[in-house]
C-alpha cells in the first residue's frame, strides 16, 4: 500500500503547518477552510475524506496542540447524515463527538439509550468530552445509534494536557438521529485520535533528536552513545509503526477496510505513550521541566491514550475483531 500523500494532501499539510507554527487561532483555521476539510462542497466544505482529516490532525499533534473534535464531528456528519444535518454542523461555532462513557473505552457498547415516541430522546452520560462545555452540538453515540443532540447538563473536566475537557448528561434530552449503528463514526473518532497521537510522537522524536545531537556528557554528545542510540532508535520504530498503522486506518475508513486496522492504530497509541517514557529519560532532569516542550508532548501522548481506553482495550477490540 503506498502511503505517499498527494498533491492536494501535501498541500493540506503545508497550509496546516504553517497556520499551527503561527499559533493560529480557530478563527483563522476556518476562514482557511482547515475546520470543514471533510464536510460537503455544497454546505461550504471541501468534501475530503478520512486521510485529509489525519494530515491536519497529525500536525496539530505534532505541536501538541488541543484536538479539533469538528473535523471527526463533520467527517461522521458527512458518510451518515443528512445535508440539513450537514449544514447545522457546518453553522456551528463549537461541535464536538461524545463517544466514550465512565469506565469505559469508546469501543464498548454503549450504555446511552435513545427512545423514539414522535421523536427521538437521549438518556445517559458521556465523559471526557473535548470542549463539551462550549460545544454547540454534539455527535453522540447510543445503542440504538448515532444522534446529534444538545446536552441538558455539563459538568467541565480538565486533561492532564490543560484541554478543556466536559462530562455531559442527557435526560431524556431531544435528539435527532444519524445512523443506526454508531460504529462508523467510531472508527473515525478512533482514527482520529490515532493521527494526533502520531504527530506528538514525532514532535518528541525531532525535540529528542535535537537535544542528543548538542547535549554534551564526558566531551561527547548524547547521540554518540550507542546506548543512547539505541533508545532513539526504538523511539524512531514506534513512531514509524504508529504512522504506517495509522495511515492504513485513515485509508481504510475511506475504502471500507477492515476495522481490525484501526484497533491496531488505537493500539500503537498506547506505545507511542511508553516511547515518550524513553524521550524525557533521554532529556535527563530537563525532561521533568514543565515549562520545557517536551512535557507537553508527554501530557498529550498519555491523554489520547486515556481516551482510547488503554492498550487492553485495544487489544481486546483486536482480539474480538479477528
Amino acid at each position: 500500500m503506498d502511503f505517499a500523500l498527494d498533491d492536494t494532501q501535501q498541500e493540506l499539510r503545508r497550509l496546516a503547518a504553517d497556520l499551527l507554527a503561527r499559533e493560529a487561532g480557530e478563527d483563522q483555521l476556518r476562514e482557511a477552510g482547515l475546520l470543514g476539510v471533510c464536510l460537503p462542497e455544497e454546505v461550504g466544505g471541501a468534501g475530503l475524506g478520512a486521510v485529509e482529516m489525519a494530515v491536519v490532525l497529525r500536525e496539530v499533534g505534532a505541536r501538541a496542540l488541543p484536538a479539533l473534535p469538528v473535523l471527526a464531528a463533520s467527517l461522521a456528519i458527512t458518510r451518515y447524515g443528512t445535508r440539513e444535518q450537514q449544514a447545522r454542523l457546518g453553522q456551528a461555532r463549537v461541535s464536538t463527538v461524545a463517544l466514550k462513557e465512565p469506565g469505559r473505552a469508546p469501543a464498548d457498547p454503549p450504555e446511552t439509550r435513545a427512545l423514539y415516541s414522535g421523536g427521538w430522546t437521549l438518556t445517559g452520560r458521556k465523559c471526557a468530552v473535548p470542549y463539551g462545555a462550549v460545544a454547540d452540538v454534539a455527535v453522540v453515540s447510543a445503542a440504538e445509534g448515532l444522534f446529534l443532540a444538545r446536552p441538558d447538563v455539563v459538568t467541565p473536566e480538565f486533561a492532564s494536557t490543560g484541554e478543556p475537557l466536559a462530562t455531559l448528561v442527557f435526560d431524556r434530552t431531544p435528539a435527532e438521529k444519524i445512523a443506526d449503528d454508531a460504529g462508523g463514526a467510531l472508527l473515525i473518532y478512533m482514527t482520529a485520535v490515532a493521527a494526533q497521537a502520531g504527530g506528538v510522537l514525532a514532535g518528541a522524536l525531532e525535540l529528542t533528536k535535537d537535544y542528543i545531537k548538542t547535549r554534551k556528557q564526558f566531551g561527547r554528545s548524547l547521540a554518540e552513545f550507542q546506548a543512547v542510540t539505541m533508545q532513539i532508535a526504538d523511539v524512531y520504530i514506534a513512531s514509524r509503526a504508529l504512522d504506517v498503522a495509522m495511515w492504513s486506518a485513515a485509508w481504510g475508513v475511506d475504502h471500507q477496510g477492515p476495522a481490525g486496522d484501526v484497533a491496531l492504530a488505537a493500539y500503537h497509541v498506547s506505545e507511542a505513550f511508553t516511547a515518550l517514557f524513553t524521550c524525557q529519560h533521554l532529556h535527563g532532569g530537563l525532561g521533568l521541566d514543565v515549562t520545557y516542550p517536551l512535557h507537553k508532548s508527554f501530557a498529550h501522548a498519555k491523554h489520547l491514550s486515556h481516551l482510547l481506553g488503554g492498550a487492553d482495550a485495544q487489544l481486546d477490540l483486536i482480539g474480538a475483531l479477528a
